[in-house]
């Protein structure tokens, strides 16, 4: 099936009096991380040298991640017309570089790399589902409701590979959850994120990193809905193993919940 491209978006649709200012600088960052895929890109073909068709899809998989960060890219300049994309992107570049020359996974395994790579589609499916559900402005709305269904595919699509190499190294139920603790761990933890928002809206100033990832995280976990966050939790118990619609996945899924929104208001607290 053909996939979508920025000619599908109804761009003669979007409403300048429905933009919300705070949801601006949330697009303007993701779109610095999305339009970053060629270097996740080299990445996992390096690491996945030996296996040609894996980084075949690997490659689809980067330019739709490239088109998303331009689908995001233009739409913030449509919301903030001074906003310079390529500028704001080169600042990132500057000064967040992935290990792209590794031939070896971060994660200690290839089985590792796939559910690290599970751990974030969830989380982008997450984000994106929930981003489109709570702006009202139609053309952002429409970028997040075909963002996200990407994302749920290239979430089928790692985890499909993700079980054809446990076959061969059979990491433990545990190690895997290990993995996926540790990359969730790393969402708040590491500067991507927070080096985007600095990069896509501030730039002058020195870079904060807590200062950077409270105030991108506050803001897009505010978006949050019960509903994504059971969802989230079920993608990541299959992930590790675990049955993804059991009690313990249900447990899981309100203490993530409790936990997120205890950490918006903690940063409300703070911004006060």
């Amino acid at each position: 099936m053909k996939h979508w491209t920025l000619d599908d978006i109804p761009w003669d649709r979007f409403d300048p009096a429905l933009v919300d200012p705070e949801l601006v600088k949330v697009a303007k960052a993701a779109a610095m991380v999305e339009h970053n895929g060629s270097d996740y890109t080299a990445y996992l073909c390096n690491v996945f040298h030996d296996d040609p068709e894996f980084q075949e899809v690997a490659r689809v998989w980067g330019r739709e991640e490239v088109q998303h960060g331009r689908a995001l890219g233009e739409w913030a300049r449509m919301a903030d017309p001074d906003w310079d994309f390529e500028a704001a992107f080169k600042r990132f570049t500057d000064g967040y570089r992935l290990p792209i020359e590794s031939t070896e996974s971060v994660r200690g395994t290839r089985s590792g790399e796939l559910v690290a790579r599970c751990i974030v589609e969830t989380g982008t499916s997450s984000f994106y589902s929930a981003l489109g559900e709570a702006c009202t402005e139609p053309v952002l709305k429409e970028i997040c409701r075909r963002i996200a269904a990407d994302e749920f595919r290239h979430y089928r699509m790692f985890y499909g590979h993700m079980k054809r190499y446990l076959e061969r190294e059979r990491i433990s139920t545990l190690r895997r959850f290990a993995v996926a603790f540790l990359r969730v761990r790393e969402t708040e933890g590491d500067d991507e994120l927070a080096y985007a928002y600095w990069a896509a809206n501030d730039g002058v100033g020195p870079y904060d990193r807590k200062r950077c990832i409270a105030a991108y995280t506050g803001r897009a976990y505010r978006s949050y809905r019960p509903t994504h966050v059971d969802r989230a939790t079920a993608m990541i118990f299959k992930a590790v193993g675990l049955k993804p619609n059991g009690w313990l996945n249900r447990a899981a899924s309100r203490g993530v919940w409790m936990m997120l929104q205890s950490r918006v208001r903690k940063l409300d607290r703070a911004a006060a």
